[in-house]
């Protein structure tokens, strides 16, 4: 290991170069967009279980992830059907000539992120970005040919590994400068910069692939990356990533807005069922030749691991077993979805880290730094709990993802296209995901970027006037709503917190609903205990007649009305008739003063949905029936 003093000269270095290359840009002697004006954004480091930037001052990422983007994951764009990229453009090759394919995907990362998105999360508050990429966007374009050589059918994957081994030998992989991995990279790395955000260069599509699972990893065969072995029996794919990483620490290892490499994302189901160690040692020993190989290139990055089990088990991958010469820099990923947020849940194996407990643990453990890669997928209510209790001790997040199709639960909501196997599908696409036609999810934002206590209207509602059921206010559980499912904390449980999974990301069930005269969306499943808050402004004192738009349970309903404390009335359903139809449904209540108030609707007894309320001047409208 090098001493502390060594490791210190170098951070002080780092430190000069900045100076340096400010100095350079404000005489004119260096453009903005030159390579030492990367080191306008300090150069971070591990710090025992800090990481911190070249002045020791230490820095907690908080960031999105924008997946997706240059690796497709099936889900994300609702093709579920077809599972992965590898399959997607499949299905392409049989309808239209691989030109053409290419050219849509071209045109695909050419418009799912841009300059926008980046300035529209820094504008959030955000401090960095996580970048996940599939490493064939680093092959030449003959090379990519033999790759979609491949996906048309099984016995051409031999042929492609022939080829890689071939080229490999050449020294004939990621040698270009302008490769169009390259010129993405540096194209956030740019976008980054200008909004003084980080990045992290995140391998999520290994050669070969790291897991079972093609729609993360795009394999064509399932673990090849650790048990494909070429004619010369050589494990080919290990060989070629750490090539990768060679070529990516040779070119960005003087840029300090890298923050950090996840040298690869998510390595799962490497174990004895599929014919591997059951103690992580073929990761431990790829992480050894990758970590060596890119401090063999002078690169002094931090070096975030994955464990196996999707970024969170690391037995044989704690300091103390890496077999490489620098452990200096090293950082301890975990990716969080569907678990306990609770302080006091933990998992029996300490190297076992997805729970905040045993993360916290790990970190003081071993005095490395700890960051969650991924987390999201789940309810505003769990994001909030999770950025609260990760906030609590210190530990930096990226949250997954910044957009999906006609998902609440991304930070961008992107409009139905169709199929993307049709003409028309993929125009609507190309359109879709363009920064400017996509929804910005303001309860998400809310729920990673506020206090647990937060509330504020959803969108301005007024008295006199009609207030969409769905349109409480933003915030918390137990702040804004009250709802008996709320987040998933179970993996094994898949009960959906939204019943219906429309237009916000709470646990308060929306439903779209085509109802004549009603809104666009209606909350349903409202069980008794459960309430919604509303933010109103009253800006005409006096009695008002207010109605309510439900369709009943199957049972008598009781919903009520409150304006702060005070109660102002009630309304009674009827027993659902068979044919299902929505009954409006009326009283009078008290005089209401102006001003800014709380309005609280509260479920005594079910009802099937809500779509409105209505306040109109008593004066004006009588009591309605049914």
């Amino acid at each position: 290991m090098i001493c502390q003093e060594q490791h210190a000269a170098t951070w002080q270095l780092a430190r000069v170069r900045t100076m340096a290359s400010a100095l350079l840009v404000s005489a004119g002697l260096l453009l903005p967009n030159a390579p030492l004006a990367a080191q306008q954004i300090s150069a971070l480091h591990a710090a025992g279980p800090k990481i911190v930037d070249a002045n020791g001052k230490e820095v907690v990422l908080r960031g999105f992830n924008v997946g997706g983007w240059l690796l497709q994951e099936s889900y994300i764009l609702q093709t579920d059907t077809l599972n992965s990229q590898w399959r997607i453009k499949q299905g392409l090759l049989r309808t239209m000539p691989e030109a053409q394919m290419e050219e849509f995907y071209r045109q695909y990362r050419a418009n799912f992120i841009t300059k926008a998105d980046i300035d529209f999360l820094a504008k959030q508050g955000f401090n960095c970005v996580r970048l996940p990429f599939h490493y064939d966007l680093f092959l030449t374009a003959a090379q990519r040919h033999a790759r979609n050589q491949a996906l048309l059918t099984p016995r051409n994957v031999t042929g492609y590994v022939d080829n890689l081994s071939t080229w490999y030998d050449q020294d004939q992989l990621f040698t270009e400068k302008n490769l169009e991995g390259f010129r993405l990279i540096d194209n956030v790395l740019n976008w980054c910069a200008a909004n003084k955000l980080y990045v992290i260069l995140d391998l999520h599509a290994a050669p070969g692939g790291q897991g079972t699972d093609r729609n993360i990893n795009d394999n064509l065969v399932p673990l090849d990356l650790w048990k494909r072995r070429d004619a010369k029996g050589r494990a080919i794919y290990q060989d070629i990533t750490v090539r990768l990483w060679e070529k990516l620490a040779a070119r960005y290892k003087n840029d300090s807005r890298v923050a950090m490499y996840d040298l690869i994302n998510e390595p799962h189901n490497l174990n004895a069922a599929n014919g591997m160690s059951a103690d992580n040692q073929e990761l431990s020993a790829l992480y050894a030749r990758l970590v060596d190989a890119v401090r063999a290139q002078g690169d002094q990055h931090i070096l975030l691991l994955e464990g196996n089990g999707y970024g969170n088990e690391y037995t044989n991958l704690t300091p103390d077993k890496l077999r490489v010469r620098d452990k200096r820099n090293l950082a301890y990923n975990a990716h969080r979805y569907w678990c306990p947020n609770t302080p006091e849940a933990a998992d029996p194996n300490p190297n076992q880290i997805n729970l905040i407990k045993n993360l916290a643990a790990f970190r003081d453990r071993w005095q490395v730094p700890v960051w969650v890669g991924e987390t999201g997928e789940n309810s505003n209510e769990w994001f909030g709990a999770a950025v609260e209790g990760l906030n609590a001790q210190n530990i930096g997040w990226c949250h997954w993802n910044i957009k999906r199709v006609d998902s609440p639960a991304s930070l961008l909501r992107v409009k139905p296209y169709g199929s993307i196997l049709t003409p028309e599908g993929r125009t609507a696409l190309l359109r879709n995901v363009q920064f400017a036609n996509c929804t910005p999810n303001r309860d998400v934002v809310a729920a990673l970027t506020q206090s647990a206590s937060y509330s504020a209207p959803f969108a301005p509602l007024a008295i006199p006037g009609t207030i969409p059921a769905s349109n409480y206010d933003l915030g918390r559980a137990g702040v804004a709503y009250q709802d008996d499912f709320s987040a998933k904390v179970d993996y094994r449980d898949n009960t959906s917190w939204n019943l219906g999974g429309a237009y916000r990301n709470d646990g308060v069930d929306i439903v779209s609903t085509s109802e004549v005269g009603g809104n666009a969306f209606a909350v349903s499943h409202l069980n008794a205990g459960e309430w919604l808050n509303y933010t109103v402004a009253v800006t005409s004192a006096g009695t008002y007649t207010v109605q309510l738009r439900v369709l009943p349970a199957t049972t008598p309903g009781r919903l009520t009305l409150k304006l702060g404390t005070v109660t102002i009335g009630s309304v009674v359903t009827n027993q659902q008739s068979p044919s299902e139809k929505w009954q409006t449904l009326s009283f009078q209540a008290a005089p209401l003063p102006v001003g800014r108030h709380t309005l609280r609707l509260v479920v005594e007894q079910p009802v099937k949905q809500l779509s409105w309320i209505r306040f109109a001047p008593a004066s004006s409208t009588g009591a309605s029936g049914q």
